[in-house]
């Protein structure tokens, strides 16, 4: 669980570690399996890395799902693979970030992150 003075200000600027272009896909409804239930979540963002899932109820950080993701025009098809939690954001009312966590893709092929990459250059342009 992230702490509230992990947050900065937010009249200051922060800085983005992510090393990947991102692009905003709200209306993706993904859906994560642990073997005992089935997880829905929107993601709010995307890369050729991992995903931003906006949830009231993130997951652990460590723990390892599979995701089903289905990726719009111009790739067009669902794509599965094993994510990890890498952090979450529990809900605050008094934060001004959504509550969620960042998933990165664990064995994702690299033609399938190629396809993402590459369809999140032409959006983004």
């Amino acid at each position: 669980m992230m702490s509230e003075d992990k947050h900065p200000a937010p009249d200051q600027p922060q800085a983005d570690k992510r090393k990947n272009l991102r692009s905003p896909l709200l209306t993706l409804r993904v859906r994560l399996d642990d073997g005992r239930k089935v997880f829905f979540g929107y993601t709010k963002n995307i890369s050729r890395s991992g995903m931003f899932i906006s949830s009231v109820n993130p997951k652990v950080p460590g723990e390892i799902y599979q995701v089903e993701i289905p990726l719009p025009a111009p790739i067009s098809k669902t794509i599965e693979c094993a994510c990890e939690v890498v952090w979450c954001r529990h809900y605050d009312k008094k934060s001004p970030y959504e509550p969620g966590m960042g998933l990165k893709f664990v064995g994702l092929s690299s033609e399938v992150s190629t396809e993402i990459d590459r369809w999140i250059h032409e959006t983004s342009s």
